[in-house]
């Protein structure tokens, strides 16, 4: 007989006997594979999931994907359809004693009964290296299968010898197909509100569909709450007008301190450097919109200013510092529209990379040379005794002759000819490019 133990009981004080005062969310899961909605490429006839409940041999599994995507349900499937014992383990309120007194209690399960013991450890990249290390011998011989389940990059949170010995299976959010599947079926099952007389058109769920943003389970959540409030007010349907005065979209699938937040701006810096204003401005709103600190994407934005555009386009590192001191000054919402103005101009900028491409290969040929000395004549010689040692001798002031230019080696004599800087032939690179030409006949620019 499968079951669900939650190590930290915290759900102990609080037993709901009767399901149906249990939220929609909860008695809407899925307890099958063939109700699991949104992601084929797990649980369609070749996929991973489908595969190991054929087998009826669990492996350890990492579920790594956005709230609400399934990854609970699915975990709970899996174990109830392999007959596992199974433990769930919340890293938020469990420690390394409630860690041994599962393991305990696995031992016992597989003694009395020969039955395996899954550990469900859900928002596992909260558990730091010590509790996850804890758990690598038992995985190790077999004593417990771990499930472990995350919405962090797991490359990143969880500590390599640990990943090496499970899957990582992703998880998508849900379509707006997938969810607007759901909130029917929500309203036609028994264990949803088929009871409940209050009509529902499909423009209302497609507007709740939209504001769970791929979450199943903060969908099923907007409708039960706006079927609460409609029964509340004697309402026998449902409109979009009347669900939207108090269903606010405020939420957004969006850690301000995790991976997301470095994909949304390296997706708006690669707009940025791909000349593409509207991808730029898409990325700029949505990390906007999800609360982002606007100091985070001016950092970003400068950047792209001196690494991705550089002398293509000058003054586009001016405008982006610009953008940053007027923000300052102006505060928000205002200084959105200087941080709007500027990604505009800097993904409309023509792009050159020269000046990092310059100073990486200097940086390689300082790494490569070490300190090489100053030659004599490029030394400053501040003392008498300096200038008869020869330092700053035979130097040639640029100004005493026409044009301000004299032809002179600046690099240490092991370097001499070495050519950093390449100019292209766009924006304003191309007038640098036929400047140094005319200057220094001698070198390939």
């Amino acid at each position: 007989m499968w079951e669900e133990k939650s190590i930290s009981r915290e759900g102990d004080l609080f037993q709901i006997q009767n399901d149906a005062q249990r939220p929609l969310a909860f008695r809407m899961r899925p307890v099958t594979l063939d109700e699991v909605v949104g992601q084929p490429h797990l649980t369609g006839e070749k996929g991973v999931l489908r595969r190991i409940v054929a087998s009826g041999v669990l492996p350890s599994l990492i579920f790594w994907g956005p709230p609400g995507s399934g990854k609970t349900s699915v975990a709970q499937i899996l174990a109830k359809s392999c007959q596992y014992h199974m433990i769930s383990i919340s890293a938020v309120a469990s420690g390394v004693k409630e860690i041994r007194d599962a393991v305990k209690e696995a031992e016992d399960h597989l003694k009395l009964y020969q039955r395996k013991t899954a550990f469900f450890i859900d928002e596992i990249h909260r558990f730091h290296k010590g509790q996850q290390s804890i758990l690598l011998p038992y995985v190790e011989e077999g004593l417990v299968t771990l499930i472990g389940s995350t919405t962090e990059n797991p490359s990143f949170e969880i500590i390599a010898p640990l990943l090496s010995r499970a899957q990582v299976l992703l998880f998508y959010p849900l379509s707006v197909e997938d969810l607007l599947l759901l909130l029917k079926r929500a309203l036609e099952d028994e264990r949803g509100l088929k009871n409940v007389a209050i009509t529902v058109g499909e423009d209302v769920l497609r507007f709740v569909a939209q504001l769970a943003d791929g979450d199943a389970r903060q969908a099923l959540n907007l409708l039960e709450l706006a079927v609460s409030i409609a029964q509340n007010e004697r309402e026998k349907t449902l409109t979009v007008p009347f669900v939207r005065e108090f269903l606010v979209k405020n939420f957004h699938l969006y850690d301000k301190s995790g991976e997301e937040h470095y994909n949304l701006l390296s997706a708006y810096h690669k707009s940025l450097r791909g000349s593409d204003p509207d991808g730029a401005l898409y990325w700029l709103a949505r990390m906007l919109e999800a609360g982002e600190n606007p100091r985070n994407i001016l950092r970003r934005l400068v950047a792209c200013a001196s690494e991705d555009v550089g002398n293509a386009d000058p003054q586009a590192l001016l405008l982006a510092v610009a953008a940053h001191q007027a923000f300052e000054f102006l505060g928000e919402p205002e200084g959105r529209l200087a941080l709007a103005q500027v990604t505009v101009y800097v993904a409309c900028a023509p792009k050159s990379n020269t000046s990092y491409m310059a100073l990486q290969r200097a940086l390689a040929d300082v790494r490569e040379f070490g300190s090489l000395p100053v030659p004599l004549h490029l030394r400053n010689a501040p003392t008498a005794m300096m200038k008869k040692m020869g330092y700053g001798k035979e130097y040639r002031y640029a100004h005493d002759f026409p044009g301000a230019f004299v032809e002179q080696e600046y690099l240490p004599d092991k370097l001499r000819g070495r050519v950093y800087f390449r100019p292209s032939d766009r924006g304003y690179e191309e007038v640098l490019r036929r400047r140094l030409k005319m200057l220094w006949k001698d070198r390939n620019y």
